[in-house]
């Protein structure tokens, strides 16, 4: 199921009312004695966040509890006597799916095919529902030609944030069974099904929950922003 990405943005607004006198000294009255000074400004409550749209209120089903379930493998898979290019574009579309969990439309391809040199770097791309993640691949340093196995490295170069995967790392995070009591009414923006991020970099998503010491203690939401680490989601606090 693919999503509508819908960015909203919260402003802060502070009204500073000045007040303005007659530059005339004769047309000032004296204020009677003891009397306060009207220092014309005007108090006003801090700006409220609003709900986002999609609520988070327990585990996402779709996301599964092993990387190595069977959903998880890409059929049919090339048997050893297949090019070797064509066993590791199979073999990063399995590693895709064992990240996120979650079942869902895998491709690879490597453009100029992987170099089988000691050493040797290439490049690939692995699409999951439309996100596309560039891969680095490295043959060991220690690859003879001729050799009964090809050791190799595989490296993503970009995070990958996938909705359900969010929304089940939020409940799981501040949920009621994360041991958090000042969290609660989870939600988060309406995510693309997935889409493919820089690591650790602000990926303008976001997630909220309803804390009592939001608001400057007053009550109120909270927001997160939504990062892919080197390890899977994360999120920060918005100051």
């Amino acid at each position: 199921m693919h999503y509508t990405k819908k960015l909203i943005g919260l402003a802060a607004v502070g009204i500073l009312a000045v007040g303005c006198g007659s530059g005339d000294s004769s047309g000032t009255a004296a204020a009677p004695a003891g009397s306060k000074p009207d220092t014309g400004q005007e108090t006003t409550a801090a700006p409220q966040a609003a709900p986002l749209p999609v609520a988070v209120d327990g585990p996402q089903k779709d996301v599964l509890d092993s990387s190595s379930d069977g959903q998880l493998k890409v059929l049919p898979k090339p048997d050893n006597s297949a090019p070797f290019t064509e066993r590791v574009e199979h073999k990063l579309q399995e590693q895709v799916l064992g990240r996120v969990k979650v079942p869902g439309k895998t491709s690879a391809e490597c453009p100029d095919g992987v170099t089988q040199k000691a050493g040797a770097v290439s490049t690939c791309n692995v699409t999951y529902e439309g996100a596309v993640i560039p891969y680095e691949v490295k043959i060991s340093d220690s690859y003879k030609e001729g050799g009964f196995m090809t050791f190799y490295n595989a490296k993503p170069l970009k995070g990958l944030l996938v909705a359900k995967v969010v929304y089940d790392q939020l409940f799981e995070q501040y949920g009621s069974g994360s041991g958090r009591s000042d969290a609660s009414k989870l939600a988060c923006e309406e995510f693309p099904a997935a889409t493919a991020v820089d690591f650790e970099a602000d990926s303008g998503l976001t997630c909220q929950y309803w804390s009592k010491y939001g608001n400057e203690g007053d009550g109120g939401y909270e927001t997160l922003r939504v990062k892919a680490g080197p390890y899977g989601t994360s999120f920060e606090q918005v100051r």
